[in-house]
């Protein structure tokens, strides 16, 4: 039988505390949940991170990840068989929005997943052959290619034209039963599939295909991030066609990704960085007294907010101090150690056990570290991010390290992505730099998603005093300085053998107005970062 937390007349939880503890509960029973939204997997929680806690008589919920951050606070929660339903709220939003925590993020088994591909494969050639029947479907198939890229999760095919069918068309899709991150993926094998079938564009016949340009097909209601993703292609070298398809009703609809509207874009107004750190110095002196001295220098302190103060290792936080407002006039510092669910307050009680896990860590986290330590491993992306940010001025002396933001959150669409780095070069034209520790298909893309909005950020311009400034500086981000009003530049950086082969093919049907730059540092970049080559946009 469901139990279901009790509510208020106005829709509030009764008990914040109680919905705190009910969602602790079950994520502590349920090491590798899924966090999903409409029946699509938003976050799996084996690589991504939570925070759950009380905050002025609400239940306050966040799930972050590489690629989004959420936080709603929960009105109502109702425990289901393995699985708990969260009635929950968008900042700003009228409508609550039902979360569901499950056990994992796929819940079907091997045969019943493969058995779901085919199905959608037979479904999507049906579809195609009867909303476009001067076209044929040929060669569809989901089969795993890892020389070429191809994941099963991808339906890929051909649909050919003509007598000698010698005109074609590249096709990908994508089922609803696919994860969240699966379907807003799907660009990526998109572009590579139509480079692939122009490379082998020879038919059955023998007689050369013409590719004229690529099909998406995702789910009814999952097209948004392909969409706006589509707009900044280049549309001169093929041509770009977005659909959703209902697997119900199997209802194909074409989508106009030129006119998607207007991003949702703001930002959180900028902070002063340095006041927040002198404001800590108390809590990070009491952390330093657990680390050698001789440590110190290979501490970074990074403020998080106002009143945030993140201690870190090459990029791996491991204390934060946050100025909590006291009954008194007084403000008292928390700190903790630890992260997520494991997440410990510093007293008295605990400092024993905070000296230990701080020991471990300064002798596993170095440049000459053990490679299979966990802790050496760990957040890779991050070490390398505070690499980028410690030696920028060497590494690219064009840009102005003085001005450098590091996780700058972006909200867009009601949800907040974090940029690794942004800053300004030295006429003021904004840099974003999107860093990757590992090969990684959807570096181009992802970045792209940055480029777009701190694209729209930096035009959203307005007259203040008796001069035009962006969203940016009204903002309070780069204080003293003059922003451009000009489309930022991107710069992609991972090391030299890390660049996924793929990276480069879809970086070619990219937009010229995305100004890019792919950067390849040394492999050995724990202990020596520079630039081994580059390469440039059109």
């Amino acid at each position: 039988m469901a139990v279901v937390m009790p509510v208020s007349s106005e829709g509030e939880p009764a008990s914040a505390t109680a919905l705190v503890a009910a969602i602790e509960a079950y994520l502590a029973d349920h090491a590798a949940a899924a966090v999903l939204e409409d029946g699509r997997v938003l976050f799996d929680l084996r690589y991504a991170r939570y925070s759950v806690a009380e905050a002025h008589g609400r239940c306050v919920l966040q799930f972050w990840s590489e690629e989004r951050n959420v936080v709603r606070s929960v009105i109502s929660s109702q425990r289901r068989a393995g699985s708990l339903r969260l009635l929950t709220r968008r900042m700003g939003a009228p409508k609550p929005v039902a979360l569901e925590l499950v056990p994992s993020s796929d819940r079907r088994t091997p045969t019943a997943r493969d058995a779901a591909r085919r199905q959608y494969m037979r479904l999507l050639e049906r579809v195609l052959l009867r909303n476009f029947p001067e076209w044929k479907p040929d060669g569809f198939r989901s089969a795993t290619d890892l020389e070429h890229s191809f994941g099963p999760a991808y339906v890929r095919g051909v649909l050919v034209r003509g007598t000698m069918a010698t005109m074609a068309e590249a096709v990908v899709g994508i089922g609803v039963s696919e994860s969240s991150a699966m379907v807003d993926g799907v660009l990526t094998p998109g572009l590579l599939w139509l480079d692939h079938c122009r490379e082998h564009s020879v038919g059955k016949a023998g007689r050369g295909r013409h590719f004229g340009g690529l099909r998406i097909i995702v789910p009814a209601g999952a097209w948004r991030t392909t969409a706006e993703r589509m707009v900044w292609l280049n549309h001169g070298v093929a041509s770009f066609q977005l659909f959703t398809l209902d697997e119900r009703s199997e209802e194909l609809v074409a989508i106009d990704f030129r006119d998607v509207g207007n991003m949702d874009s703001r930002l959180v107004h900028a902070f002063d960085a340095q006041a927040a750190i002198e404001r800590a110095q108390a809590g990070v002196a009491r952390v330093l007294k657990l680390i050698p001295e001789a440590a110190h220098a290979r501490i970074e302190l990074r403020a998080c907010a106002a009143a945030e103060v993140g201690m870190l290792l090459h990029g791996l936080e491991f204390a934060r101090i946050r100025q909590n407002a006291a009954r008194s006039f007084a403000r008292e510092d928390e700190i903790v150690f630890g992260a997520g669910a494991n997440e410990t307050v510093l007293d008295d009680g605990s400092e024993m056990l905070c000296r230990k896990l701080l020991e471990q860590l300064f002798d596993s986290r170095h440049s000459e570290g053990v490679h299979t330590n966990s802790l050496f491993r760990m957040q890779p992306e991050r070490w390398l991010e505070s690499r980028m940010r410690m030696s920028i001025a060497e590494l690219l002396p064009a840009l102005r390290g003085e001005f450098l933001y590091s996780q700058v959150p972006a909200i867009t669409t009601g949800e907040r992505g974090m940029l690794d780095l942004l800053t300004i070069d030295r006429n003021g034209r904004l840099t974003i730099i999107e860093v990757k520790a590992d090969e990684d298909m959807q570096l181009p893309l992802q970045g792209l998603d940055y480029w777009i909005r701190v694209r729209a950020l930096n035009a959203d311009r307005a007259i203040v005093g008796n001069r035009e400034v962006s969203a940016f500086e009204r903002q309070g981000y780069f204080a003293g300085a003059e922003l451009a009003n000009r489309s930022p530049k991107l710069l992609l950086v991972a090391p030299a053998l890390r660049i996924h082969p793929s990276n480069e093919i879809v970086l070619r049907y990219l937009s010229h107005e995305v100004d890019w730059e792919l950067i390849a540092v040394s492999e050995h970049w724990r202990r020596e970062l520079k630039v081994v080559f580059r390469k440039h946009g059109a």
